[in-house]
């Protein structure tokens, strides 16, 4: 019996059935595995890349959970012989093990199976007698299991993982494998949920698009193809400059966000104002999850890039470039990081949520992206930000279309909500569902079950 097992190994929450069945012990990956390997990109990259044939995983067909195969690049059969050691087997588990998706991990199934994996994308083999594909799957998504992966980073760069590494990774195995199996099952009926939750997402983003088509003028066109009754009989659509929607009374209405030099992580605390990051501008959604804070004092000292609730915040890097949010009404005031583009509309001539609603419309995103430098990661300047066009109405039209994405945006909201709490939930069942990585336990990472 190894230590953990000695020192009574067990998780906070365990299923009834189980609670007799004695401790729990750590066991390198390894030593549970018929394979751990990973793959080549074929000679030529993207260009040996087919609409049809074999399958050929990379690291963006692998979520957090689920396989992505929107996108999914197939390779001749010919190619396919000649890597044959990166054949995939279904219930395989897929690892990115490279690259800012690394940790990210999916079962495979018959859709990928006998296909291919690039150099990105380990293939990790159980033993199925020994370790459950799902629970693996689960475990290596986990709180406990994203932390062991950082812990492989040096200075938490997560630059990339071996394969020794994941042959060293400390698994908790409880006693029997019909255990394994229950925290799988249980883990995975809550990522059905929240794959139908999500389906409903995008069902309801599906129809503000729709919207949107239909409530502003095509390419090539001044008034939209539906049109309230009561403005049927009004003139055309007029080409506005963004700049010249910016409320002037207001002090530093249209402003980018500081310079990195001016912001560093050494001006980061534990609580004061809010900075925005990049990642907090959603595609016509906030993100509340990653928080930061700076001083009142640096606040202060930045008050030319402060943003405020109810103003609208555009990105000016990708994905996509130019995306834009409203400000919560969290906090009275925040402090927007380098890439953010603070706007005030004039609301005496123009709808607020109106041209929040038009700057993400498809048309002015593409005239973004047109506008935009960089190969690898769009980024668009201020001044070529300001200069960009669109058609608008009169205010009463506006507000009358404003008034119906309203509640859609809403809904929207609302559903993004249910998801965080969904996910929010699952992860701290994971914690309590397997026992934790720290303290003495870590000391069992060289220990393997007996």
């Amino acid at each position: 019996m190894n230590k953990s097992a000695e020192k009574g190994l067990v998780p906070e929450l365990r299923f009834p059935e189980f609670q007799s069945d004695g401790y729990w012990c750590f066991n390198e990956l390894g030593s549970k595995t018929n394979k751990v390997g990973s793959g080549i990109t074929p000679k030529g990259g993207d260009k040996n890349y087919k609409s049809a044939g074999v399958p050929f995983v990379r690291s963006q067909n692998i979520g957090w959970g689920d396989l992505i195969l929107e996108n999914i690049a197939f390779i001749e059969e010919e190619v396919h012989q000649s890597f044959l050691g990166t054949v995939i087997k279904e219930n395989d588990v897929l690892l990115n093990i490279t690259g800012a998706s690394i940790g990210r991990t999916a079962i495979a199934d018959q859709r990928v199976a006998s296909g291919n994996v690039n150099q990105h994308v380990c293939i990790i083999r159980t033993k199925l007698k020994e370790l459950n594909p799902v629970y693996l799957c689960q475990f290596i998504l986990s709180p406990n299991g994203q932390q062991q992966i950082d812990s492989f980073q040096a200075g938490g760069n997560r630059e990339g993982l071996n394969f020794a590494q994941i042959r060293s990774f400390s698994i908790p195995i409880p006693p029997n494998v019909e255990e394994q199996q229950k925290i799988a099952d249980c883990l995975s009926s809550l990522d059905e949920l929240l794959s139908a939750h999500n389906q409903k997402l995008d069902t309801l983003k599906a129809h503000k698009t729709g919207l949107m088509q239909q409530l502003f003028p095509a390419e090539g066109e001044t008034v939209p193809r539906l049109r309230f009754p009561a403005f049927r009989d009004q003139s055309e659509w007029v080409e506005f400059k963004l700049i010249d929607l910016v409320d002037k009374n207001v002090k530093w209405s249209f402003i980018g966000g500081p310079f990195g030099s001016n912001l560093k992580s050494s001006d980061y605390v534990e609580k004061g104002i809010r900075i925005i990051q990049l990642q907090n501008i959603g595609d016509a959604q906030f993100n509340d999850t990653y928080q930061i804070f700076t001083s009142k004092e640096k606040a202060d000292e930045l008050l030319a890039n402060n943003i405020y609730p109810g103003d609208i915040i555009i990105s000016k890097m990708g994905d996509p470039v130019g995306r834009a949010c409203l400000i919560p009404e969290t906090h009275h005031r925040y402090v927007m990081c380098s890439d953010g583009i603070r706007l005030v509309v004039n609301e005496e001539l123009h709808n607020k949520y109106f041209i929040y609603s038009l700057i993400n419309d498809i048309k002015f995103r593409s005239s973004i992206e047109r506008s935009a430098t960089g190969s690898t990661r769009k980024r668009i300047g201020l001044d070529d930000l300001k200069k960009l066009t669109m058609l608008v109405p009169k205010l009463d039209e506006q507000q009358k279309i404003a008034n119906l994405f309203f509640p859609v945006d809403a809904l929207i909201a609302a559903q993004i909500q249910k998801i965080e709490s969904l996910k929010t939930h699952k992860k701290g069942l994971m914690q309590q569902l397997f026992p934790s990585i720290d303290g003495d336990k870590m000391d069992a990472k060289a220990e393997v079950g007996a």
